[in-house]
């Protein structure tokens, strides 16, 4: 019986280390995890390439053939602006459509997305200012210089409507955004600073950015006129 029993001992341990062995199995392991869970995994991976599948045929039968007739929507519409036309080129001709077509039809478009800037501009040529706020803000660019003058365009717009913080505001935004064209960072600079002095009464701010505009394009025109206001304020010799 001694002998039976160490032989079942034996048989147990024997089976006992096959098991850990086929536990600790990472092949093993993920196959156990696989089978259990395989509907799950099944059902995930249906999902990621029905949704890779969706986006290239969006992209390439939807989104593309969109992008190529909103472009081609546009032109007629730019030679209008370029012609100083604002009405044809914000309203279309009849047969032609202008900006805020281009705008209700081609929305997420590089075209509509650029009719808002134009629509924008004509507005503020108008004198439009509410509908020129309207669309400048729904506008966006990854280039710089033209985002720079659609916030100098958005201030203008703010202050020619009396709210002068929102004014404010744009013109630093717009000398910050692409300091490599001086020139309209200055302009911006200094048009901020002289509404805060003037408009805001915020002489804290207008000394801080007649400085800044000084500091940072010390040879334009608008720093050599601003020692004039921070004169004013009682500020002399900044270098």
């Amino acid at each position: 019986m001694k002998g039976k029993n160490n032989n079942l001992q034996s048989i147990v341990m024997s089976e006992t280390i096959n098991v850990q062995d086929v536990t600790n199995d990472p092949a093993a392991k993920a196959k156990d995890f696989f089978t259990r869970n395989s509907k799950v995994i099944l059902g995930v991976g249906l999902v990621l390439l029905l949704a890779v599948g969706g986006y290239y045929v969006y992209k390439h039968f939807f989104q593309g053939p969109k992008e190529e007739k909103a472009s081609n929507a546009i032109f007629k519409a730019e030679s209008y602006f370029r012609a100083d036309s604002l009405n044809l080129a914000l309203n279309g001709d009849g047969q032609n459509p202008g900006f805020l077509k281009i705008i209700s039809n081609y929305g997420g478009t590089s075209a509509g997305n650029l009719a808002k800037y134009y629509a924008g501009v004509c507005y503020v040529r108008l004198d439009d200012n509410a509908n020129a706020v309207k669309y400048l803000k729904d506008f966006s660019t990854d280039a710089k210089q033209v985002q720079q003058r659609a916030y100098s365009l958005l201030a203008d717009a703010y202050a020619d409507l009396g709210q002068s913080k929102d004014a404010l505001e744009y013109y630093k935004k717009a000398a910050g955004q692409f300091e490599e064209d001086e020139n309209a960072a200055a302009e911006n600079l200094f048009r901020g600073a002289y509404l805060a002095q003037r408009v805001i009464k915020d002489n804290a701010e207008a000394i801080k950015l007649y400085k800044e505009l000084k500091e940072k394009f010390p040879g334009s025109t608008q720093a050599s006129d601003a020692d004039n206001y921070l004169a004013q304020l009682g500020v002399y010799n900044v270098n």
